[in-house]
């Protein structure tokens, strides 16, 4: 296969050009959000730039050390995401979600690395991008799931404690929620395998391509990367709601929401 074409600055700089094109919708349409839109992609080009010459730091010298503070950087910042996107969820509910945020996603990045691939978990090429994919996922989904969650439990809110005062046991009341947000945290992922492979190439798979690998290898890669995403945004989004909603009630079924 032909060696991946290397784009200079300036070819790269044409891509911005694509912006005026988003800028010009949002002008039409009266939507405030330009500056938002010029920020984030300022810093979405400088993030990506300084975690390139981390990797490529990393890649040249590689040592487990610098492979387990690069995944720990990457989770912590990933739980304070979802808790700052949800800040009003009570102590020990941000506690649970940061654990079954971590837990979960180490747990999957562990299994594929060493299960699937087979190969060490401090070894960087692997471990690096594969774990920035399924956290950077389980962050979605978690963030999805609880903005849902929380959203529904307060268009809910007459309709909970007029069940609470009926007497009816508050973990059944909130059961349908966190059901309703689990499926709803799971949809985006769901609807994209539905359409891959026919309506979309994935991202993995069109840069392992890109980069000379060959068809077959790169699909069941991304094959193995899309069912971990899913286990990993189901089991993040199920423990943070299960283990969650029950502190949302005391031990005499008082129910604070």
């Amino acid at each position: 296969m032909n060696d991946i074409i290397s784009l200079n600055i300036g070819q790269f700089a044409l891509i911005y050009l694509l912006l005026l094109i988003v800028l010009f919708v949002m002008k039409k349409c009266k939507i405030n959000q330009t500056k938002l839109l010029v920020v984030a992609s300022i810093r979405m080009t400088v993030q990506l730039v300084l975690a390139g010459l981390v990797l490529t730091y990393i890649l040249q010298n590689p040592h487990p050390v610098f492979t387990i503070l690069y995944i720990m950087l990457m989770t912590g910042f990933a739980i304070y995401m979802v808790l700052q996107r949800n800040k009003t969820i009570n102590k020990r509910f941000k506690i649970i979600v940061g654990v079954s945020l971590a837990s979960s996603g180490i747990a999957i990045v562990c299994f594929f690395i060493m299960v699937v691939v087979g190969v060490s978990i401090f070894n960087p090429q692997y471990t690096i991008p594969i774990s920035g994919m399924i956290i950077g996922n389980a962050l979605t989904g978690v963030s999805l799931g609880l903005k849902t969650f929380n959203e529904n439990i307060k268009a809910h809110k007459m309709r909970i404690n007029t069940l609470v005062n009926m007497g009816v046991a508050p973990q059944k009341i909130l059961t349908p929620f966190a059901n309703q947000a689990i499926e709803t945290a799971l949809l985006p992922t769901l609807n994209s395998m539905l359409g891959m492979g026919i309506i979309s190439l994935p991202g993995m798979m069109t840069g392992q391509i890109l980069s000379g690998t060959m068809p077959m290898t790169a699909i069941l890669y991304q094959i193995a990367v899309i069912i971990a995403i899913c286990a990993v945004t189901c089991l993040a989004v199920f423990c943070s709601l299960f283990f969650g909603s029950r502190t949302l009630y005391n031990a005499r079924n008082q129910m604070s929401v």
